[in-house]
Order: C-alpha cells, then structure tokens, then sequence
C-alpha cells in the first residue's frame, strides 16, 4: 500500500519531470535517489492515475489510428497513409509522401535501391531534398530498359533521384524482360550486370511499387503479347513486387513471366534492412497483403481505402 508521503514525492517527481523540464538524472540529484528509481516513480504514478497523458492529434494526423491497427495487425515497421482521392492525383500524393519519409530516414553513405512504375516516377518528381548526400549511391532493382514510356524505368528514376540528392548512381543497360530464361541466366553473369545487382543486394534502403493481378498489367501484355492470356488466367498470382509475381503468401510463383523478367530475386530484397513498399488502390490490397504476410516490406506508403481494405 502506497503512503501519503509517497505519494508527495510521485507528484514532485512528476511535477519536475513534466512541468519544469527537468531530466531524471537532475531530479535524481536533487532529490537524493537513483537515476532508475525516478524511471520507477514516473512510471508509478501513470499507474496509479496521478499523471494522465493526452495525445492531442485531432487535425494533425487523421489517419494515425488507421496506420497503427495496420501495423499491430501484419506487424510491420510503419504504415504512411494518405487521404484517398482520384488515381493521379493519390500518385502525386503518394510521391510526396515517401519523399518527406526518405528525407527522415536516408544517412550519407548509404545504399538506396529503386524499382520501377508510375508511382515511383511520381517519387522522382516531387523528390527534394534540404541537404546533399555526396556519398550515398543510387541503383535501380530492376531492368532498366524496355517498350514501355521511358520515364517510368527504374534507370531514369534512379538517375532523376541521383541528381536531386547529389548522389551517386548506377544504371543497368539492360531491359526488363528477355526472350528465354538461358538469356536472363547468360545476361545475369556479365560482369557490370552482376556487379550492380550485388550493389543493389547491399542496399540499406529499397523503394518498391507493387502491382495487382497480371489482367490489370498493360506491362503484361506489352512484353509478353499473345501469351499473356495464360499468366493472366493463373489464379496462383495476387500481384506483383519488383516485376515478379507472388502468390498470397509473397512467393514467387513459378511461371514464363517469372523465369526470364531481370530483377533481383525476393529473397535479397527481403533482406534489405528497410524496403518501402508504395501502392494504393482496391485491386491492389490482395497484392500489399501477400507483400506484408511474406515479410517483403517493411513500411507501407498507401491511402486511406486502400488501409482500409488490409483491415478486411
């Protein structure tokens, strides 16, 4: 049973600590105890209701109560959510969004990975930066050429990222997607292939769109032509991270697509300390979860719908 004059030191303690600044070793000095005995004080009296504390986050962060039922529930590092609006214009707000989260996390020296898509040429865009990072090095994740509008290769991304932050980078002169799976296993042991796919491995930081089903993929359909009729019939495929498609459990799911696409394998992604995943939209939350349950990434930038739909 807690006396009185505890009671009187909890309220000093927490006064100090709370009210005047104090740090606990101060309050530990002056008032004849240790350091960690003042940690079990402030924590006595938050459990016995003398100090109530009161997140205050009405107009600053809407969705925070949405972002963490999220991260409790696939038990991820960080979700960034956004408001939902038209398609374009979320791209754009997606873009800043893991624009003003790299600008927390990125350190000189590091690596920084990037896949490929609309949603990263966005990112390129609306990149900036306070600071410069002479010594960071920029690769791409994935093949860096093909028929598709060339903004969104991972080369230009990687070169537009590159030049913003005043950076180094590295590019792969090589497309997405070859002819054979003997073309993908010849081209992947050429040495300045090699090289920058092993750079891209030791990367300390990876961003990654995320796609939904191959029938919403014009990608699909540009590299593979006829055949794509029967990867977009697999009913195995939920989506895809990195231009491989997974299943729900985020493996990769073997097929045509898979063997010959030039990228690096998921399971070095899932190796990289902190990969961002950005996607948004109802088609793509089966995509996200498979991401999410096979451990792919560790923080997820989306909108609100679609946070919502991860929930279901």
């Amino acid at each position: 049973m807690i006396t009185l004059d505890n009671r009187r030191i909890l309220v000093k303690v927490a006064q100090m600590y709370y009210n005047e600044g104090a740090t606990q070793s101060e309050i530990a000095q002056k008032i004849g105890v240790s350091r960690s005995l003042i940690s079990k004080y402030l924590t006595k009296a938050r459990d016995l209701g003398i100090v109530e504390i009161t997140i205050h986050e009405e107009g600053l962060q809407q969705f925070s109560q949405l972002e963490r039922r999220v991260e409790l529930l696939y038990n991820i590092r960080e979700v960034v959510c956004i408001e939902s609006v038209g398609q374009e214009s979320s791209k754009r707000q997606l873009g800043e969004a893991v624009s003003d989260f790299l600008q927390r996390v990125i350190r000189d020296g590091q690596i920084i990975s990037f896949s490929s898509g609309t949603t990263l040429n966005e990112v390129a865009k609306v990149l900036h930066s306070p600071q410069i990072y002479p010594e960071l090095t920029v690769v791409p994740l994935v093949g860096g050429v093909g028929n598709e509008n060339v903004d969104i290769h991972s080369n230009s991304i990687v070169a537009k990222v590159g030049s913003i932050l005043q950076a180094n980078y590295k590019l792969l002169h090589i497309p997405v997607m070859v002819d054979t799976k003997e073309a993908k296993e010849i081209l992947m042991r050429q040495p300045s292939i090699k090289s920058t796919f092993d750079l891209a491995a030791k990367s300390d930081i990876a961003v990654v769109g995320i796609g939904g089903k191959p029938e919403h993929s014009t990608m699909v359909k540009s590299y593979l032509g006829p055949d794509h009729e029967s990867i977009a019939c697999n009913s195995e495929i939920v989506g895809d991270i990195c231009y491989n498609f997974i299943n729900k459990f985020g493996k990769p799911v073997q097929n045509p697509w898979n063997d010959r696409v030039i990228s690096l394998e998921l399971e070095k992604l899932s190796q990289i300390p902190l990969v961002i995943g950005v996607a948004s939209g109802l088609e793509k939350v089966e995509a996200i979860k498979a991401s999410l349950e096979g451990k792919l990434i560790d923080v997820l930038i989306t909108d609100e719908a679609t946070a919502k739909g991860l929930l279901i």
